[in-house]
């Protein structure tokens, strides 16, 4: 049975280091050398993920059987080339990497109401580094991130002390609901606030909706939060588009305050859209769909 998502991600903090090391001193392209190895060991020796992302290419993209096991090991690569663009852009190296945006004229337009914005993407792309692809907007602002306790690993530790400083500062969801206050002060402050939409836990909160042909579970807090408030929504993805390039893309949501369900809906439709471009791009290595035990 394929696992549901715990609210933390894989990997070792020595594998991190290995990794950032090599980058350093080898570059770039030697270490998107070393993860043709890494992705063949995914492939054989994590299971639950595999299968995982088996079924998306298999049931939902209605890829062959050969297509599917192919883009198995596809996957993997391009998700491990992310983590590395991610520590690599955040480690002082960003001049070696391109992007095109559609999403500055947007967001800019947005901040000009002075009521700050969402930012609501997925675990599709690399949306972890548009703090680098944000740093053009016209009017000059802060972004904050909207996380979990759980998701303050030793990995992350170990990312934050070889990265340079970041501007972008943490959100931190309590169970007392105190995150929402600094959600305010922040879009009353004309910031930026960034949701992941994607990963529901098993206990919490959520809504149905249907994804690449399928009804799924998606956590209700991103939605009823966004729909409560007054800013402007919209759904944002960093996407790969070469070894070294980047496409940004933004939707500004139109769906009608506080209906949750509609904003969901439409955020469903974006993500859809971004995976029918971008195949390979689909980044959750678990049961999305509940249809593998």
């Amino acid at each position: 049975m394929a696992a549901e998502w715990q609210g933390k991600s894989r990997g070792t903090v020595l594998g991190y280091k290995i990794f950032v090391f090599s980058m350093k001193h080898l570059g770039l392209r030697a270490v998107y050398f070393i993860l043709y190895f890494v992705a063949a060991y995914f492939c054989f020796f994590s299971k639950n993920s595999s299968k995982s992302i088996y079924y998306y290419f298999r049931q939902r993209l209605q890829y062959s059987k050969l297509k599917s096991l192919v883009s198995i090991y596809k996957s993997y690569y391009v998700f491990g080339q992310t983590i590395l663009d991610k520590i690599a852009i955040n480690s002082g190296l960003s001049h070696k990497f391109t992007y095109v945006s559609y999403v500055s004229d947007l967001i800019n337009e947005a901040l000009k109401e002075n009521k700050g914005g969402i930012l609501i993407s997925a675990h599709v792309g690399n949306f972890e580094v548009s703090e680098y692809f944000l740093s053009n907007l016209e009017v000059d602002t802060s972004v904050s991130i909207l996380t979990t306790d759980v998701e303050h690993t030793a990995i992350k530790e170990y990312l934050d002390s070889v990265k340079e400083k970041s501007r972008v500062n943490l959100i931190i969801i309590k169970e007392d609901l105190s995150h929402i206050f600094e959600i305010n002060a922040a879009l009353a402050r004309n910031e930026i606030v960034c949701i992941t939409g994607d990963r529901y836990v098993k206990g919490s909160k959520y809504l149905t909706e249907e994804l690449l042909g399928k009804n799924a579970k998606f956590p209700a807090g991103p939605f009823m939060l966004s729909s409560r408030l007054k800013a402007p929504v919209m759904f944002v993805y960093a996407m790969k588009e070469s070894n070294r390039h980047y496409q940004l893309y933004a939707r500004k949501s139109e769906a009608k305050h506080r209906d949750a369900q509609a904003l969901l809906k439409e955020y469903a439709e974006s993500v859809t859209w971004m995976l029918e471009k971008y195949p390979l791009q689909w980044f959750n290595y678990f049961d999305f769909w509940d249809d593998l035990k």
